[in-house]
């Protein structure tokens, strides 16, 4: 198999869309990323992927913090923004929790410690113990197929 033949088979898995971010010295950084799940309740950990040319592995290392924000559906503008896809007139906003950069609006902010990280292939792991939360109502953006969709609930159907 190619490539593409293997990123298309995992588009074919519909995910949320997140953005990472945090913070190093004064200034803040983000990235759009699907690649996130929960691991433990006890301790609370969350794991997300990295791969390894990208800016943000440094940044996370250096800081030993990040924050996971699952955007909502009226939110695709800010993950294209942090994909790099779309430029911003001003600069953006964030919001603080547990003094970790967060954004704003988001259905669901994770503020989280690094508490371990490992190199698989050409991503770095890094499962982080979440260290503070806030939730909002709403329904999530989704990403399959390399498209953004919406979350539609099925009817419910008797057999």
């Amino acid at each position: 198999m190619d490539d593409r033949q293997f990123r298309n088979a995992m588009g074919k898995f519909a995910t949320g869309v997140n953005v990472i971010a945090t913070e190093t010295d004064g200034k803040i950084h983000g990235m759009t990323a699907n690649a996130f799940m929960s691991v433990s309740l006890d301790p609370k950990l969350i794991v997300i992927s990295i791969k390894e040319d990208a800016k943000m592995l440094e940044m996370i290392k250096e800081t030993m913090r990040f924050s996971v924000n699952v955007l909502s559906r009226e939110q695709q503008e800010e993950s294209m923004i942090f994909a790099g896809q779309k430029k911003m007139e001003d600069a953006f906003k964030f919001d603080y929790l547990e003094q970790v950069p967060v954004v704003r609006n988001a259905l669901a902010q994770l503020s989280c410690e690094v508490y371990n990280e490992h190199v698989e292939g050409d991503h770095t792991l890094f499962i982080g113990r979440v260290t503070g939360l806030d939730l909002q109502d709403g329904d999530p953006l989704i990403f399959n197929c390399g498209k953004y969709r919406e979350l539609k609930e099925l009817e419910n159907v008797s057999v």
